[in-house]
């Protein structure tokens, strides 16, 4: 027999999470770039459900209610129609998502060159190393879980690609540096054309 282990209501009570009390990350609140240099690196709202344990220097624990599942971190992210982040990859990290609300186009290869559909309650996991991006097609606001394994999900697992960073320099000349501060990567805009 596996042993049980006990949990207080107290202890519980840090693992749970209640919608109503989550808040925007704390970095998409800058206003030192446009929302539209904001909205090619971020979903317009992403609220942090569960971050990691220990001290890997990410946004998402920032604002996580839950801290600590077994290297899994979660994030809902709302987008309004037409919205969604450009085409990113992670280094190390699996990021699958689940449609809660809405309807999304997922895109992934270099250019973002294959799309699909996903319709409520579908998902999709896209593995490391594959650039990837999601925009909400629905004509009201969606929702969708964005849950990543497989590593630790910090800064230096984020990559978007060159032609994000054309995007953004298109919007704004000093956007991009401004998310390079922070710790994001981008690829040469001149690498992919």
């Amino acid at each position: 027999m596996i042993p049980s282990h006990h949990v207080s209501a107290k202890e519980m009570a840090r693992r749970v999470s209640r919608f109503q009390h989550l808040k925007p990350l704390p970095v998409q609140a800058s206003n030192q770039t446009p929302q539209a240099a904001r909205d090619v690196v971020y979903a317009r709202e992403l609220l942090s459900v569960i971050g990691l344990e220990g001290t890997a220097k990410t946004p998402i624990n920032s604002a996580a209610p839950i801290i600590g599942a077994g290297g899994m971190t979660m994030t809902l992210a709302r987008c309004p129609a037409g919205q969604g982040p450009g085409l990113h990859n992670h280094k190390d990290t699996f990021e699958t998502f689940t449609v809660l609300e809405g309807r999304f186009e997922v895109c992934w290869n270099d250019r973002g060159e294959n799309r699909l559909e996903l319709d409520r309650l579908d998902t999709i996991s896209i593995p490391p190393g594959v650039y990837r991006s999601f925009r909400n097609i629905g004509d009201t606001e969606g929702l969708l879980q964005v849950i990543i394994t497989g590593g630790v999900h910090d800064m230096n697992d984020i990559a978007f690609s060159a032609q994000a960073a054309r995007q953004i320099d298109a919007v704004s000349p000093t956007a991009r540096s401004v998310f390079e501060d922070l710790g994001f990567r981008f690829a040469p805009a001149t690498e992919i054309r």
